[in-house]
Order: C-alpha cells, then sequence, then structure tokens
C-alpha cells in the first residue's frame, strides 16, 4: 500500500492533526513519513514598495521553519516512526506547488496534510493550499479537517 508519506507542516494545530493522522497510519503501514515546511516569503518578494528590510524577516521566518520542522521530527521520531525531512523557501508562486514538487521528488505515495476547512468569502480571499494539493496531485490526499469545524 503506501510505504512513503509526505506531511506538510506549519506550525498550526492544523497540522499537527495531520501528522498525527501520518504517525498512526504509518505504524499501522510500516511505511515511512517525510515532514516539509515551506518558509513563504512570497510576501515579501510581492511587497517592495513597504521599505521593510526583506533579509532580516527573511533569516526569521527561515529559522521558525527550521523550529517548527524540528519538533515535528522529534514528535515523529518518539512516536517509532522513520522520519525524515525538507526545508524550502517559496519566494513566488503558492506553497501548494512547492509541496507538490516535494511529493514527486520523494516519491511520495500519499500525502497527509490538515486544512482549515475555510468556506465563503475566507475562502476566496485566503486560498486554500490543501484545495491546491488535492487538484494538482498525482497520488492520493488525505486530507484532516482542523478542530472544531464542521
Amino acid at each position: 500500500m503506501y510505504q512513503r508519506m509526505l506531511v506538510p507542516v506549519d506550525g498550526s494545530e492544523t497540522a499537527r492533526r495531520g501528522l498525527d493522522e501520518a504517525i498512526k497510519l504509518s505504524k499501522a503501514l510500516g511505511a515511512s513519513v517525510r515532514l516539509v515546511h515551506i518558509v513563504d516569503e512570497t510576501p515579501l518578494a510581492m511587497n517592495p514598495e513597504t521599505g521593510i528590510a526583506a533579509a532580516p524577516l527573511v533569516a526569521d521566518f527561515v529559522e521558525a521553519g527550521k523550529q517548527i520542522i524540528e519538533e515535528a521530527h522529534a514528535f515523529a521520531l518518539a512516536q517509532g516512526v522513520e522520519v525524515a525531512t525538507a526545508l524550502h523557501e517559496n519566494f513566488t508562486g503558492r506553497v501548494a506547488d512547492r509541496i507538490l514538487e516535494e511529493a514527486r521528488k520523494s516519491g511520495a505515495e500519499l500525502i497527509v496534510m490538515g486544512t482549515h476547512g475555510r468556506r465563503g468569502i475566507r475562502h476566496v480571499v485566503l486560498g486554500s493550499d490543501a484545495e491546491a494539493v488535492v487538484r494538482g496531485a498525482t497520488v492520493p490526499v488525505l486530507l484532516v479537517r482542523a478542530p472544531g469545524r464542521k
């Protein structure tokens, strides 16, 4: 069945729920997990006129990303799961495209990720990385809903 799973993590409770499900599946199937965190620098790249020095912010974003992936890695290891990690920076484009790229490169057979389950205007304005991953994936995608969403 599934031997290689990709799990995007961003430090949110929603992503943690996705990781929890991936760990359960990994244990049941004897599969490995690859964690990926995308440092999204797109807002800085798209708004150079703000006058904010971007370099220190980028460094902070990368450092925060390292912390997020290290914590998720330690958690998965503590659960007895074979786990690897990847950290990418995204200057332009969608985070979902980087997730899909990582899935292809790593040979993932399943993508497991949390979704906020936004609807209505919030969905239209904010978009959905999870939806874009589902639309672009060549492998199955398991979406885990955010806590408290109906």
